[in-house]
């Protein structure tokens, strides 16, 4: 595996866990307001942590810890990533994935096989919008699928979109809804950051809290458990 960075506790990225966060370094896709752009740019990335550091770390912190948040970057562009996620299931550690979904198969293979307990699935755009808001050559078939493999399969689940007014509206918000339609709980993730991979799109302006929490209310009817965060 090749850690970017790693975070000992964290009591947010696992819902009513207490986990440790692992952030892979690589990305596939280039979303301008990643807020992790030191595990995305090269010429941003920082030193690789051993992956065995990860494991010792764990070895010491079982019945203090929960779970272990498999994060990035982009975990599933990973060679190793399942064989990573055995080694922690290993140490009776829950396991969650944060992906963005363009490798299907590697998600369907962690579930079939156990090695995620929950999976986070950030939806960034609806499909005629993916390329432009990923700013990059994007398989929108593969992101349906793997919306369809967390949906069908019952595991823990959240699908997630950063709103960025001048990038999606509530047209592309509802458009979104209808592809994740069955999904247990969907989060209209802000947008505010000093630090992203792009920084014009720090000239953007954000939707306000008001505006987040009525498109949160027009979202409800299509996904009920819609939440701001």
């Amino acid at each position: 595996m090749i850690i970017g960075g790693f975070q000992r506790s964290s009591l947010i990225d696992y819902p009513d866990r207490i986990s440790a966060v692992v952030f892979t370094q690589g990305c596939n896709f280039r979303c301008p307001y990643c807020f992790n752009p030191e595990l995305v740019d090269p010429d941003r990335y920082r030193p690789v942590i051993p992956e065995v550091d990860i494991l010792d770390f764990l070895d010491k912190r079982r019945g203090k810890l929960d779970a272990v948040v498999i994060t990035g970057g982009e975990p599933t562009i990973q060679s190793d990533l399942l064989e990573f996620a055995k080694k922690i299931k290993a140490k009776s550690f829950l396991v969650k994935l944060d992906t963005n979904g363009s490798r299907p198969e590697i998600i369907i293979a962690g579930i079939d096989r156990h090695l995620f307990d929950f999976v986070a699935l950030d939806i960034k755009a609806p499909p005629g919008k993916y390329q432009d808001v990923t700013a990059s050559q994007t398989d929108i078939q593969r992101i349906e699928e793997s919306i369809k493999i967390v949906i069908d399969s019952g595991i823990d689940h959240e699908f997630r979109t950063t709103v960025v007014k001048e990038l999606l509206t509530l047209d592309d918000l509802f458009e979104i809804a209808q592809l994740i339609k069955g999904g247990k709980s969907w989060a209209l993730q802000r947008f505010e950051s000093n630090k992203v991979l792009d920084p014009r799109i720090l000239k953007k302006s954000p939707y306000s809290e008001t505006e987040l929490n009525e498109l949160r209310e027009e979202l409800s009817r299509v996904i009920s458990n819609c939440v701001v965060r």
